[in-house]
C-alpha cells in the first residue's frame, strides 16, 4: 500500500488545492491511487490533461486513478469514458472530506464513478485552508474563488462557479499562522481577486482586505497580490500601492488585447486606454512598480490591425512580464461560435511576436537594475526574487526563506546575479 500521487495541471490555484487534497485524502487514509488535478483553460489544456491521465495508469497499472479540477468539472464525460480513469469529481466535491473518504479503500458502500455537482449552485467558499505550501520561502492564500464575469473566450466560470469570498477575519487568522511559522511572503491569489468582498455582508473591496492583514498583521515582511483585474481596482488598494512599502511594487493584470473592439467582443469591461491609465498612475504612486499581464494572440475577428494595438499595448503600459496565450478555441463559450476564426498559422506568429516583444521588456528591465540594491527573497539557496518578482541568481549559498539585501552586478537573459 502507498500514498496517493497528485498531479496538478494549470494555475497557482490548481496547486494550492492539490495541497488540500493530499490533506484531506491522507485523512481519509486513502491509499494506492493516482489523482490528477486538471486544467480547463484551453482546448490545448484538456488534451494535456488526457495524455497526462494515460501516461500515469501506464505508469501506475493498478491504482485507482481519480480525475478532479476544471476540465472534469466542465465536461465529466470527456474523462469518465476514458478506459483508464476510475472516477471524476468536481472542484466542490473535490475540497469535500466525504468525497475523500468514499474514495479510501476501506469505505463500505457504493462510490460514484462521477461525483460532479451544479457548480454555480455553489455560494460558499472551499472552506478547506492550508498553512501555506510550496518552499519555505514563500505561502499562498486562497482568499477567493469563482468568478461573475462571462467572457467570451473563457470556460474557467463553468469550472469554479461564480465568484464567492473568504472572510477577511479567517484570512487574516491564516496569514498570522503563517508568519508564526516562519513565512517572509504571502500571496492573495483567487480566480477572480479584484471581485473579492462582493458577497460579503457591507461588500468591501480587495483594497480593504490588503489594508487589514497589513495592519493586523504587522510582523508579516511582504503581502504579494496576484493577478489582478486593473478596472476593479479600488481606492484602498491604490492608497496601499502609495503607502505601504510591504505591499509588493508588481501586479499581473487581466489585459487581454490592446483593441477596443477586440475587447468588446471579448466582454472584457475596461478599454485600452483604461489598462494605460492604471499602469500610469500606479507607476506615479509607486515608482519601482513593474507588471506582468495576460495577452491573447489571435482572437477571432483580429485583424493585423488590432494585433498592432497588442503589440504597442506592452510598452504603451510598460509591461514587463507578459503571459501569452494563443487564442485556442474553447467549446462552450460563444467566441468559438464567431464564423471569422484566425488561422492557426497567424495565431501562432502573432503569438511568438508578442513573446519577442516581451523578452525585449524583459532585457530592458534587467539592465536597469544593474548597480540597484534590492531586497531579496531566497527560493532555494541560490536563486531568490526580487520585490518586482524579478529572479536574482547568486554565486554563494543563502538560506531558503531568508531575505537577503543585495546590489545587482549582473543579468543573463532572464536573471539578475548578485
Amino acid at each position: 500500500m502507498s500514498a496517493p500521487k497528485f498531479t496538478t495541471l494549470g494555475c497557482r490555484l490548481n496547486a494550492y488545492e492539490t495541497e488540500a487534497m493530499k490533506e484531506l485524502s491522507q485523512q481519509a487514509g486513502l491509499q494506492d491511487a493516482v489523482i490528477v488535478n486538471t486544467c480547463a483553460v484551453t482546448a490545448e489544456a484538456v488534451r494535456k490533461a488526457r495524455q497526462e491521465i494515460r501516461k500515469l495508469r501506464r505508469e501506475n497499472p493498478n491504482a485507482r486513478l481519480i480525475v478532479t479540477g476544471c476540465a472534469a468539472q466542465t465536461e465529466p464525460q470527456t474523462f469518465s469514458a476514458m478506459d483508464e480513469v476510475d472516477a471524476v469529481i468536481g472542484n466542490t466535491e473535490k475540497m469535500q472530506p466525504d468525497t475523500w473518504k468514499g474514495m479510501a479503500a476501506d469505505f463500505i458502500g457504493e462510490t460514484e464513478t462521477v461525483q460532479v455537482d451544479d457548480i454555480m449552485s455553489v455560494t460558499e467558499t472551499a472552506g478547506h485552508l492550508i498553512d501555506g505550501f510550496g518552499t519555505r520561502s514563500r505561502a499562498y492564500v486562497q482568499v477567493q474563488n469563482g468568478c461573475d464575469h462571462r467572457c467570451t473566450f473563457c470556460i474557467i466560470p463553468y469550472g469554479r462557479g461564480n465568484s464567492r469570498s473568504v472572510p477577511a477575519g479567517v484570512v487574516v487568522d491564516q496569514i498570522k499562522r503563517l508568519v508564526d511559522k516562519g513565512y517572509n511572503e504571502v500571496v492573495l491569489t483567487g480566480v477572480d481577486l479584484t471581485s473579492w468582498g462582493a458577497d460579503l455582508p457591507a461588500q468591501p473591496k480587495l483594497g480593504d482586505l490588503v489594508m487589514r492583514i497589513l495592519k493586523l498583521v504587522p510582523d508579516l515582511p511582504r503581502l504579494r497580490i496576484s493577478s489582478i483585474d486593473s478596472i476593479e481596482v479600488d481606492e484602498n488598494l491604490m492608497q496601499a500601492i502609495a503607502t505601504e512599502p510591504r505591499l509588493m511594487p508588481h501586479l499581473h493584470l487581466s489585459l487581454q488585447h490592446g483593441d477596443n473592439l477586440i475587447l468588446k467582443r471579448m466582454k472584457r469591461r475596461h478599454m485600452r486606454d483604461d489598462a494605460i491609465r492604471f499602469t500610469e498612475e500606479a507607476r506615479n504612486l509607486r515608482p519601482d512598480m513593474t507588471f506582468g499581464a495576460d495577452i491573447i494572440a489571435g482572437f477571432p475577428t483580429e485583424t493585423e490591425a488590432h494585433f498592432a494595438n497588442s503589440l504597442k499595448l506592452v510598452t504603451d503600459c510598460n509591461l514587463t512580464w507578459l503571459h501569452v496565450f494563443p487564442y485556442s478555441k474553447r467549446e462552450g463559450t460563444p467566441a468559438a461560435r464567431i464564423p471569422q476564426q484566425v488561422n492557426g498559422k497567424i495565431i501562432k506568429d502573432r503569438a511568438a511576436r508578442l513573446r519577442k516583444a516581451g523578452e525585449a521588456q524583459v532585457a530592458k528591465h534587467l539592465s536597469a537594475q544593474i548597480g540597484q540594491t534590492h531586497h531579496i527573497l531566497m527560493e532555494n539557496p541560490h536563486m531568490g526574487r526580487t520585490e518586482q518578482f524579478t529572479e536574482v541568481s547568486f554565486d554563494t549559498a543563502h538560506p531558503e526563506g531568508q531575505i537577503v539585501t543585495a546590489t545587482i552586478t549582473g543579468q543573463t537573459e532572464t536573471q539578475l546575479q548578485a
